[in-house]
């Protein structure tokens, strides 16, 4: 098992990083507020997991070991698989997943794109009791990044696009995002915290 990375960022795209370790580039997968943390040419440590699979091998990195574990506990519940845990820390902090399972919050689960109401109540009675307590004062995800110049709002619907719902209804789900806040630029340390806001707008309907 690969538990971690450490290196020089390659290349970053909205769900995947290029790690550069002496000279070999490892491929991770991982949630937007992780990804926003990285900037290209500098060192970076991931806590990494590797899935197996018949006809693939896919590396996954997190900002911490406590982000890795609930990954690796989300899978635990019949139906959920990497992308589906991947999923549920990109809408939710694990500090928020566990506030979500210890309240039987099921409509917080439904706002993550690909599970409905059965699969809901499934996750909440399956990782009863799993995941521990929320820890007292800030939550899990990573730190925000400094605020940099220019506007990050395509990145954003690309990658609603990239979850599967259209430009208009990603373009509008940004749009509305934007106007409660009362601006109309994404900067890049935004950017996770917008597509968060985006897909709980959506609510994991793709029209």
């Amino acid at each position: 098992m690969i538990a971690s990375l450490t290196g020089t960022v390659a290349h970053v795209t909205l769900d995947r990083a290029v790690v550069d370790v002496r000279g070999v580039g490892y491929l991770v997968h991982a949630t937007p507020a992780t990804l926003s943390s990285l900037r290209v040419g500098e060192e970076a440590r991931l806590h990494t997991t590797l899935v197996v699979r018949e006809d693939s091998m896919t590396l996954y990195g997190f900002a911490d070991a406590d982000e890795r574990e609930v990954f690796e506990t989300a899978q635990s519940v019949s139906g959920v698989g990497p992308r589906i845990a991947l999923a549920m820390l990109a809408v939710l902090t694990p500090d928020a997943l566990r506030r979500a399972i210890a309240a039987e919050d099921t409509a917080a689960l439904r706002r993550v794109p690909g599970i409905g109401a059965k699969s809901a109540q499934r996750i909440v009675l399956e990782l009863s009791g799993k995941l521990g307590v929320p820890a007292d004062g800030a939550g899990a995800a990573a730190a925000p990044a400094a605020v940099t110049a220019g506007d990050r709002r395509e990145q954003v619907v690309e990658a609603l696009v990239g979850l599967g719902w259209t430009a208009k209804v990603a373009e509008d789900a940004v749009g509305k995002v934007l106007a409660e806040a009362g601006t109309d630029v994404v900067t890049e340390d935004q950017v996770a915290t917008t597509l968060r806001a985006a897909l709980r707008s959506l609510g994991g309907h793709r029209a």
